[in-house]
C-alpha cells in the first residue's frame, strides 16, 4: 500500500501593533481558555521599487496561556505576535490570526510567552 504525501504549507506570520479592541476571557467547551482582540498594525514596506504606508486592523484570537496574559492589558499595549491564520470558524470565511506567541513592548509585565 503506498502512502500519500501531504505536501507542507507554508501559513506563518508575525506582526506588530498596539492592542486596539480586547474581548472578555471566556472558556470553550472543552474548558480552554480564549479571548478575541484587534491589533492596530502601522509600518511603511518595500513595494514595487517605492515606499507604502501600511494601516491596519487585524483581528486575532489566543488561546490558554496567551488569552490569560492578554486579559486585562490596557488598550493601546504595544505587542508582537506570531502565529498562523485561519478561518474564523466552519461556517465563516474570514480570517482571523491565531496567536501561539506574544510578546510585550520592553517594560511592561510579562514580556514575552511562548
Amino acid at each position: 500500500m503506498r502512502r500519500a504525501r501531504r505536501k507542507l504549507r507554508l501559513n506563518r506570520l508575525e506582526l506588530s501593533g498596539r492592542l486596539l479592541e480586547l474581548g472578555a476571557l471566556r472558556y470553550t467547551p472543552a474548558g480552554v481558555a480564549a479571548i478575541e482582540f484587534k491589533v492596530a498594525h502601522e509600518s511603511e514596506q518595500d513595494e514595487a521599487g517605492g515606499s507604502r504606508k501600511v494601516l491596519a486592523e487585524v483581528g486575532a484570537i489566543a488561546f490558554e496561556t496567551q488569552a490569560k496574559l492578554l486579559a486585562g492589558r490596557p488598550l493601546g499595549s504595544e505587542v508582537k505576535l506570531q502565529g498562523f491564520l485561519a478561518a474564523k470558524g466552519k461556517r465563516s470565511k474570514k480570517l482571523l490570526l491565531h496567536v501561539t506567541n506574544i510578546e510585550f513592548k520592553e517594560g511592561e509585565a510579562d514580556a514575552s510567552t511562548s
